[in-house]
């Protein structure tokens, strides 16, 4: 391990467990919930994933900031309309790490890793033994937590009385905060539109809509209080549910709005918390995870071809489900067609007349595998069956 610089930082979890470091990135407070991310690359499109927001990353990645930072691998792309392309806005609350690279190597980075986290107030701590701190979590939960450094830093008490003090993830509604405000459109690559295409943003990632431009299809970004009418009247030929950050027990909205377009017959295709808002508006009900699925190696089995795909994942939330359950439900019978092959948690649902499908990992693959791009395939495929 190489020498870390910096004066001193501490990282309080609500337990009363502090584990001492240096500052990394800004100095200061922040508070959010620790979470451990198992990624070993993408640690920038981790940082500006919205669903992140209000959470303190834990990298179990030992050294971090190897590639730097640069202007293409945002994965923000939501509350700032950013419409020509990436943002790179950070959304985790702070960002704890064992070794920083002490020298960026890469022909594409612009900056350093560092001096992102300075340049927005990104707080942050490094030097501390992240497999102890990780071993903790999985054993005891995600938990609140709080990085402090400089003027923050005070005795252990009043940081502790801090962090115990502020709101819980569970119960947190995220959503809005991360959504767009007004909405905006994403054209396809080149020539004409095939279809059309509602993406409600609850936190949607860069990469997203660019898989639906790649395959021929406009999107309509818009925002997560986006009303039935206001679809209808774009004519869009289906309805995409994002990613986001809380808890889905609290997206009453997204749920409404998701019955009343499949009371319409449209095609919905979900994903991470879409997955959840699909679950709840077939009639399934969530649950907190222990400590959550965050990395680019999870396995999932498809249900009905026995089909096993790594994928990318980052949720604290589930569905509650058996593998391949069927149950009834207001707009036909349905089933729980994924579940992942670690720790058998609901990893999707269908309709079984093939009409809405979600899965509650990230097969656009910012940062991870590609071995579920073919959904956006298989949503295309229903967009033109519907159309026809």
């Amino acid at each position: 391990m190489s020498i870390v610089h910096g004066g001193p930082a501490a990282l309080v979890l609500e337990d009363g467990r502090i584990f001492r470091g240096v500052e990394f990135g800004a100095v200061g407070r922040t508070l959010g919930e620790a979470v451990f991310s198992t990624g070993m690359t993408g640690y920038q499109e981790t940082l500006t994933d919205p669903s992140y927001h209000r959470q303190i990353v834990v990298a179990t990645a030992p050294q971090i900031g190897n590639t730097g930072w640069n202007g293409e691998d945002g994965e923000a792309l939501s509350a700032g309309d950013q419409a020509s392309g990436p943002s790179n806005k950070i959304w985790v609350a702070g960002y704890v790490v064992r070794d920083p690279s002490r020298r960026t190597s890469s022909w594409r980075a612009t900056g350093s890793l560092q001096d992102e986290l300075v340049a927005q107030g990104v707080v942050g701590i490094a030097g501390i033994d992240t497999r102890a701190l990780v071993r903790h979590l999985r054993t005891r939960g995600s938990m609140k937590a709080g990085v402090f450094s400089g003027s923050a830093l005070a005795d252990d008490a009043t940081m502790l009385a801090a962090v115990q003090g502020q709101p819980s993830m569970l119960g947190a509604d995220l959503a809005r905060e991360v959504s767009t405000d007004s909405g905006f459109v994403i054209e396809p690559a080149g020539g004409e539109a095939r279809y059309t295409v509602a993406a409600i943003d609850l936190g949607i990632k860069t990469n997203t809509p660019r898989m639906f431009a790649e395959r021929g299809i406009r999107v309509h970004v818009l925002p997560s209080t986006t009303s039935l009418e206001q679809i209808l009247d774009l004519g869009a030929d289906g309805v995409f549910l994002s990613n986001g950050p809380g808890d889905p027990a609290t997206a009453d909205g997204a749920v409404h709005l998701t019955k009343e377009v499949l009371g319409q017959g449209l095609p919905l295709f979900g994903i991470c918390f879409g997955n959840q808002i699909l679950g709840r508006a077939l009639g399934l009900s969530t649950y907190k995870m222990k400590f959550g699925h965050r990395g680019i190696n999870i396995p999932v089995v498809e249900h009905e071809t026995g089909r096993i795909a790594i994928t990318a994942q980052n949720h604290g939330f589930a569905l509650e489900g058996e593998a391949g359950q069927e149950f009834d439900t207001p707009f036909g019978r349905a089933q729980v067609s994924h579940t992942c092959a670690n720790d058998g948690a609901v990893e999707g649902v269908r309709l079984l007349d093939g009409s809405a499908f979600s899965v509650q990992y990230h097969p656009e693959a910012a940062a991870g595998p590609h071995d579920a791009a073919y959904l956006f395939d298989r949503f295309t495929s229903l967009l033109e069956g519907a159309k026809k």
